[in-house]
């Protein structure tokens, strides 16, 4: 999560993990050293909202927001526009 910068730190991600508050693949994990494949769907909360993304790749070092986003696939359903648009 850290290296696809959902998370500004290792440090925060690995608090999340221990929290209880990630799944892959539906299920809860508590280790942050949890091993993560290709094709894994993970859960978490990321501020106001819940993140559903899939694994598409694992990279190599953490780089550039546009490179980081080449890692997932958002699950997500796309926002409902605001009634004012």
């Amino acid at each position: 999560m850290w290296q696809a910068r959902f998370f500004k730190s290792r440090g925060l991600a690995a608090e999340l993990v221990d929290r209880g508050h990630c799944r892959v693949n539906g299920q809860k994990i508590k280790k942050p050293g949890h091993g993560i494949l290709s094709g894994d769907v993970l859960t978490f909360p990321q501020g106001d909202t819940v993140r559903v993304i899939r694994v598409l790749a694992l990279g190599e070092r953490r780089g550039p927001a546009s490179e980081a986003q080449e890692l997932y696939a958002d699950l997500a359903p796309p926002a409902a526009p605001s009634p004012l648009e």
